[in-house]
């Protein structure tokens, strides 16, 4: 009895995580550093521990204090049966049969010679590939939680351990509201945890944005079937603290978090505030990035692209705020005053002072046709001569003017012969008319093209 007392207490040991005060940083790939302070007596010179620490990548322990220097690890993630029937090889286990005598199991006792395939020794001494009933396991084979054992060397005896190491299961994104107003947007940015299986305890969270390069992703067994996870704590009260970490963007969320399954949680970036923004009408080009130019005759209706401009110059305080990547949501208030969405749109990293430009749909009141109206080529030594000649025709139902932007986009030796409105030549690929269309009216531009390939 003492000796099954002893087992079950030292398994208490190796899976119960230690008393800790964590801290982790989140990345936007899955990525999480964690940073602890465990509860664990350090002696002077060379000691050997045996902790729970969840599922890690072992090569990136290490100790956070100077003064102690990881010499060793061995981690052991295996906590399921088949690896703990491995543990097993070469010792005697008792299995339920599942027969009933005076009210009590039956069992058998066999000896485990093998696992792939799995192979026992009966007490009678005859060898059988079929397991003799539902195995009881001793609990010091059993792994309630990944283990890690490891050796430090320490300068001096310390009352507590300080290391840190790289998981993943979590990662976070950026989530933005713009309310338009005549002339200026109110906005408004939060981030949003989300977690596979990372579970932590009462521990301070920054999220890190920025694109860290990373050697080789590992999966660390922890690409299973993905559960809904989030983030517990109390709503914080201020919005996350930013600084600049290398080349890198760092927010720390204010508070103390859980991170459990099924609760969820959005912290505030930064305190709302105001953009001039403006609307742009653009219509695509239809020329082939590459190769010859095609011949049509039919007019073709074209999409006209919203766009939503957001000025965010770099002496305003929205303009010096670095956005994170993430989804952007417009409103605008309609007759009532009542939010209504009027556009969606995904954004990579913002640096201060850069503007914003998020496509988010299509004009509905605003309509065009395109049109080739003359169409010519001439070979010459390994190259052809296109010249092509365009008519677009812009409609608009609204009871305002818009200015609609046509571009023409290719690849290579290409160039505007004439146009009934002045062409923009942005670069040397892209070239920009921009038409006044009426309030209720139609407008048209008109222009040739030379195009060799």
């Amino acid at each position: 009895m003492r000796r099954a007392l002893r087992v079950t207490a030292g398994l208490m040991l190796l899976t119960t995580p230690l008393a800790a005060q964590r801290s982790l940083t989140i990345y936007n790939d899955g990525r999480v550093l964690m940073r602890a302070t465990l509860a664990e007596p350090v002696a002077s010179g060379i000691s050997s521990h045996r902790l729970a620490l969840g599922f890690l990548d072992a090569a990136s322990l290490f100790s956070l204090d100077p003064d102690v220097m990881v010499t060793g690890v061995s981690y052991d993630a295996a906590v399921d049966e088949r690896n703990t029937l491995r543990r097993a090889l070469g010792r005697k286990l008792v299995f339920e049969t599942g027969g009933m005598r005076n009210g009590v199991r039956d069992t058998v006792v066999a000896e485990v010679l093998g696992v792939e395939p799995e192979l026992f020794r009966l007490e009678d001494g005859s060898v059988t590939f079929q397991r003799p009933g539902r195995p009881r396991y001793p609990a010091d084979l059993v792994l309630a939680a990944p283990t890690v054992s490891l050796n430090v060397r320490s300068t001096a005896a310390k009352d507590q351990l300080r290391l840190a190491w790289f998981t993943e299961g979590a990662s976070w994104s950026a989530a933005y509201q713009a309310v338009l107003g005549r002339g200026s947007a109110r906005v408004m940015g939060q981030a949003e945890v989300q977690s596979a299986r990372l579970s932590v305890q009462d521990a301070e969270i920054q999220l890190l944005a920025g694109n860290v390069g990373r050697a080789v992703a590992k999966d660390f067994a922890l690409q299973r079937a993905r559960a809904e996870m989030a983030v517990a704590a109390e709503a914080p009260s201020a919005p996350a603290g930013e600084q600049q970490v290398g080349e890198a963007h760092l927010y720390t969320i204010p508070g103390r978090y859980t991170i459990t399954p099924g609760v969820s949680t959005v912290a505030s970036l930064f305190e709302p505030g105001s953009a001039p923004w403006e609307r742009v009408y653009t219509i695509r080009s239809q020329l082939p990035w590459y190769g010859p130019l095609p011949q049509y005759g039919e007019p073709t209706q074209v999409p006209v692209e919203i766009q939503y401009l957001f000025k965010r110059p770099p002496q305003s305080d929205f303009g010096r705020k670095p956005l994170p990547a993430g989804v952007w949501r417009l409103y605008e208030p309609d007759s009532a005053g009542r939010l209504q969405l009027v556009g969606e749109a995904s954004t990579t990293h913002s640096a201060p002072g850069q503007d914003l430009r998020l496509t988010a749909g299509n004009a509905f009141d605003i309509t065009a046709e395109r049109i080739q109206v003359d169409y010519t080529t001439q070979r010459e030594t390994r190259r052809t001569i296109g010249l092509a000649g365009y008519r677009v025709t812009v409609n608009n139902a609204k009871d305002s003017a818009v200015t609609v932007d046509v571009l023409e986009e290719r690849h290579g030796e290409w160039s505007v012969l004439e146009s009934s409105v002045p062409g923009e030549k942005l670069s040397s690929t892209l070239t920009r008319f921009r038409v006044r269309v009426p309030a209720r009216g139609q407008a048209m531009v008109s222009y040739r093209l030379r195009v060799v390939w």
